[in-house]
């Protein structure tokens, strides 16, 4: 089974552990996937660029049969190519597993999405656990600039804060609020361009009230002085590229002066070997996260669920999910001044994210009134979320 994966660093994560899942079900010898090279970053990092493909295939060797190239005997063999449907549980690969009988190669072009979330035998979610959280390690290289952490902690307890305030994020989810006209109408421009966004007109107001927008950095700065962090709070910026870079930047700098990133923190020699390599460095950021003592994502996006679910599988490490919703509504009383920074506000902001901790509870399920695939698709992600099958109650996996 040949795969290309597809989408950015977690969607390629997650869809590469779906697909050992799947060789494990229909009983195939696994290639080591084609990462994608077409997506908004268009990143030409290889599989073992970013990831220790040695680790990864003997990690699951009492699995599936991973193999780095296929062989010689198959180059020339005939392909078929299938798109496995999304969501699929392990009756539909059953059915699948007849492609083989008259293929000897199958051709996968897209991984992301293809496993149900529930419903799956616990031998396989547990494999897809095994895969993301053991044997899918980093390259030497990423693991190496890991020791960020230790420079972190040398000043104490750290946030990471994933900040998805980005040119591409505001494009696709329209989301304009606080931004200027000119800088609206690029979005709307990128939008337009981007044939497989398939939303093209968007009301920007109705986005934010249903908190579908990310926060704003002045947004997130209200946000964690609400939830009680002092100014002297450590914060690390795990994110790209800032859209509108210090002009907005600077108002979450100015609540908390120790905002740091990446940049910051490694020396010029250090980074210059992840150059114009996006998906290495988000694996950087990724490992920030995920050993942070708090994390914080400023929208649901594939990172933000796969830190979140990678720090549940560690014991619940606190990861505090922002009520969007909620905190809009509160955004726009401060904006009318019918409501002051203070205590009070305080007080609805903690007692309103009490619950959204990343305290152990079993994953939710498909959204009232969903029907057919769709309500597939509403479930919870089982990478968001692997609790129960591949986490004890006592949080040790």
């Amino acid at each position: 089974m040949t795969v290309r994966s597809n989408g950015g660093l977690n969607q390629m994560r997650t869809g590469i552990c779906d697909m050992v899942a799947v060789a494990r079900l229909v009983n195939a010898t696994l290639v080591i996937p084609q990462l994608d090279k077409r997506s908004f970053w268009q990143d030409t990092s290889t599989f073992k660029d970013i990831f220790d493909e040695p680790h990864f295939i003997k990690a699951l060797e009492g699995d599936v049969h991973i193999v780095s190239d296929l062989p010689g005997s198959l180059q020339s063999a005939p392909r078929a190519r299938k798109h496995f449907t999304s969501w699929s549980g392990a009756s539909y690969y059953e059915e699948v597993k007849e492609l083989w009988k008259n293929q000897k190669v199958v051709h996968i072009p897209k991984s992301d999405s293809r496993l149900a979330n529930n419903g799956l035998p616990i031998d396989i979610q547990r494999l897809r656990c095994r895969c993301l959280y053991q044997a899918l390690r980093f390259s030497d290289l990423i693991e190496d600039l890991g020791k960020l952490v230790e420079r972190l902690r040398s000043h104490g307890k750290y946030i990471a804060l994933h900040l998805r305030y980005e040119k591409d994020m505001l494009a696709f989810t329209g989301c304009t609020y606080g931004l200027s006209d000119l800088e609206a109408n690029e979005l709307r421009i990128m939008r337009e361009r981007t044939s497989h966004w398939k939303l093209k007109d968007i009301n920007s107001t109705e986005q934010r009230y249903e908190g579908n927008c990310p926060l704003t950095p002045n947004e997130v700065g209200i946000f964690l002085r609400a939830m009680g962090y002092p100014e002297s709070t450590w914060i690390y910026l795990a994110a790209g590229e800032i859209y509108g870079g210090e002009k907005y930047i600077s108002k979450l700098r100015s609540y908390f002066p120790n905002l740091v990133s990446k940049d910051m923190l490694a020396t010029e020699e250090e980074l210059a070997k992840f150059s114009n390599h996006a998906s290495q460095v988000a694996a950087l950021d990724y490992i920030i996260a995920v050993e942070s003592d708090v994390f914080i994502p400023s929208h649901s996006g594939n990172m933000a669920k796969a830190v979140e679910g990678h720090r549940r599988f560690l014991g619940h490490r606190k990861t505090i999910t922002p009520d969007r919703k909620g905190l809009v509504e509160l955004f726009d009383l401060l904006e009318k001044g019918d409501l002051t920074e203070g205590p009070k506000l305080s007080a609805l902001v903690t007692d309103m994210h009490k619950y959204r901790q990343g305290t152990p509870r079993k994953r939710y399920g498909s959204l009232p009134g969903s029907k057919g695939r769709a309500r597939l698709r509403t479930e919870e992600s089982f990478y968001e979320n692997p609790f129960p099958e591949c986490i004890c109650l006592t949080g040790r996996s």
